[in-house]
């Protein structure tokens, strides 16, 4: 039965002292196989402000500093941040934080969100959603990435992707899906002052 509530920060905290690789982020074939198309899926060979929604023990956020000028890592577990941390990349700052409430200030011209959403209950995920794209710059973009099998998290990864896409829409990006199998990797992009019309 799935969760009805976003997942909260001890849920991760658990995971994480019990096995600080516990979706085997290091080793896995999947793993890797999906960090390189994520990497693939940059439309750009440079940003200047990344943030990294949800990044575990940091290994695809290595993979993304090389392509950002300065880079925020979050994740709610202080265990998993730690890990990360311990990597010493000069131009990633790793914070523990609980999304949507502790959202960071920032402008951004990427935003990252790779197997994280479906931890939040519909009603996060819309805050979070607002949160993302009034943080965006113009001509910014977001990728996303999710598995598609059954969870017993509060959605699917299905549900997780269309609903963040349906949040957005308002705001015009172009909508591209990169991958659809095992997991869903899509980009959005938005166009000048897109990502702020309306406001």
């Amino acid at each position: 039965m799935s969760a009805a509530k976003t997942l909260p920060p001890s849920y991760f905290e658990a995971k994480y002292q019990a096995d600080i690789d516990p979706w085997r982020f290091r080793t896995s074939a999947y793993e890797q196989e999906k960090y390189e198309a994520t990497i693939a899926a940059l439309s750009k060979p440079r940003y200047h402000n990344g943030l990294e929604v949800g990044c575990a023990i940091g290994i695809l956020t290595a993979q993304l500093a090389r392509h950002c000028d300065q880079l925020i890592a979050l994740d709610a577990s202080t265990t998993a941040i730690a890990e990360a941390a311990r990597q010493n990349l000069p131009n990633v700052r790793f914070d523990a934080a609980f999304l949507p409430e502790e959202f960071p200030a920032g402008a951004f011209d990427l935003i990252v969100l790779s197997e994280v959403l479906y931890y939040f209950a519909e009603g996060d995920l819309q805050h979070v959603a607002e949160k993302c794209l009034n943080a965006l710059q113009g001509g910014g973009e977001m990728i996303l990435c999710h598995w598609l099998g059954a969870t017993d998290y509060p959605l699917t990864g299905y549900q997780a992707s269309d609903r963040f896409v349906k949040a957005v829409a308002k705001h015009r990006p172009t909508h591209v899906i990169l991958h659809e199998g095992i997991y869903r990797l899509e980009r959005l992009s938005f166009s000048g002052s897109a990502a702020h019309d309306g406001e």
